[in-house]
């Protein structure tokens, strides 16, 4: 995945303005280069899990196709744990098309990792920032 570093620069700084609990969000790509995210309301307000409201999800979808990019990520961010995905992470991955984008305030300086999620495997995936 390419990813521009404004975009990185501000999953993060959603993820800090939002902690203690998780955030989270969709990341589109136009060319194949995540180029913008936009972001969602956690309508669980927890440190360690998230959940999208399904009508907010479906406008964002919709927001990025009308735009003419690409749902190309979801990501959440981990509070206190590493960047890899949970059980519940896992067992909640919907489509094995796009990747999953985890920001972990776990360490002094926050850091993203990105993976596929098929069939419950987790696949780490390649994550260059442009």
């Amino acid at each position: 995945m390419e990813i521009k570093q404004e975009v990185v620069d501000a999953i993060i700084a959603q993820g800090a303005k939002e902690l203690p609990n998780e955030c989270c969000g969709y990341l589109a790509s136009k060319d194949g280069v995540v180029i913008a995210h936009y972001e969602l309301y956690n309508t669980d307000q927890s440190p360690e899990h998230y959940s999208m409201d399904p009508k907010e999800q479906f406008n964002t979808v919709r927001a990025i196709r009308d735009a003419g990019y690409q749902v190309a990520a979801v990501y959440h961010s981990h509070p206190e744990t590493p960047a890899r995905p949970s059980i519940e992470d896992i067992a909640l991955a919907y489509d094995p098309t796009i990747s999953y984008v985890i920001i972990s305030f776990a360490e002094e300086t926050p850091y993203a990792k990105s993976f596929k999620i098929a069939s419950e495997k987790v696949t780490p995936e390649e994550f260059t920032i442009i």
